[in-house]
């Protein structure tokens, strides 16, 4: 067990210090302010504001369409089916498979869509596309925290003649942090995915401006930049996985502290 963690930890930190090693040199205001220029990725100036803010639009919006989403499916799945119902388990099943499923599938079958809608790349196909990537981490998350609950509360909310909806609201209330952690997991894994949204949100050197235009990702922005034959642009490009690995880790920390603070409404 000392070993293993020696493994993991040493490669956490080995990751970790390779790119604050070299993106943090390259990292500067300049960078996070600005959008680039025509010729950025061969040494030219700006920054990747345009894929900070993708990232954000994309992660933030799949992730509430996702909640709105997953929120009914499971209380449907826990309140209103039967623990040995086939459909319950199907359903299960099912969301296991898409959680095991690659992104790049997710990208290919989002990109089919927008070209039968007759859609292009855009940020709202990359929203679309991203949500279906991020449904089933919080449908199995949220499912998972929901079968924690003592089977006693759902009996003190029936006795008390509480209907099936009136009971989920308890629930809900009850499972709130894992809620929480569920939204942030998918909201981490959304931002951080470049392959679903290589061929549905397109890139673009501006700031979407509307569903409609295209946006680039921090995660693209990194894999541009490391194709670059430039020696600068390659250091950029560890200056945006900086970037992004503070945005991973200022969600993970929220995600405790967050809880932490819903866990007092725990009964």
């Amino acid at each position: 067990m000392v070993f293993a963690t020696v493994i993991i930890v040493g490669s956490f930190f080995l990751i970790v210090g390779t790119i604050v090693s070299k993106g943090f040199p390259a990292l500067s205001w300049e960078m996070l302010s600005e959008i680039p220029s025509g010729d950025f990725y061969m040494g030219g100036e700006g920054g990747i504001l345009n894929s900070i803010l993708g990232s954000l639009y994309i992660a933030a919006g799949s992730s509430l369409l996702a909640l709105i989403i997953s929120v009914p499916i499971v209380i449907y799945i826990n309140m209103y089916l039967k623990k040995s119902s086939w459909m319950g388990n199907l359903t299960r099943l099912g969301y296991d498979v898409l959680f095991g499923m690659p992104s790049i599938v997710y990208g290919a079958f989002g990109f089919t869509l927008m070209i039968y809608l007759g859609m292009r790349a855009s940020l709202l196909g990359g929203i679309v596309t991203v949500t279906l990537l991020i449904i089933p981490i919080m449908v199995r998350t949220m499912d998972e925290v929901i079968r924690t609950v003592p089977k006693e509360l759902f009996d003190a909310s029936y006795s008390l003649g509480a209907t099936r909806l009136e009971t989920s609201r308890v629930v809900l209330k009850q499972v709130a942090p894992g809620i929480l952690t569920a939204v942030l997991l998918a909201f981490g894994r959304g931002i951080g995915d470049v392959a679903s949204v290589m061929f549905t949100a397109g890139f673009s050197n501006d700031i979407p401006k509307s569903l409609e235009d295209p946006a680039s990702t921090l995660p693209l922005a990194v894999f541009n930049q490391l194709s670059s034959p430039v020696e600068e642009v390659q250091s950029r490009a560890y200056a945006a996985a900086l970037v992004l690995t503070i945005v991973v880790l200022l969600i993970s920390i929220s995600a405790r502290v967050l809880s932490k603070r819903l866990s007092k409404n725990k009964i």
